[in-house]
């Protein structure tokens, strides 16, 4: 038995289809394109940018000061 009652055998001859239904260049480079997606995405969620600075030791201060949200003007 393999993944989920599939036989090594029938993922072989699944594979061999895709392979002559699609061509083994376009696989590549569907291959790669995912694979550069897949590092972008990781790329965007391990930024520095906005992951918050805790370098600060406990019982130190921060100096931060209040930020008031700006409200639209307009009336109804």
């Amino acid at each position: 038995m393999g993944f989920g009652g599939i036989s090594i055998w029938q993922l072989a001859i699944v594979l061999v289809i895709v392979i002559l239904l699609f061509g083994t260049k376009r696989l590549k480079g569907v291959g790669s394109d995912l694979g550069e997606a897949i590092k972008g995405f990781r790329k965007s969620i391990n930024t520095d940018e906005d992951k918050p600075n805790h370098e600060h030791k406990s019982g130190d201060t921060l100096d931060v000061e209040p930020q008031r949200k700006q409200e639209s003007q307009t009336k109804d």
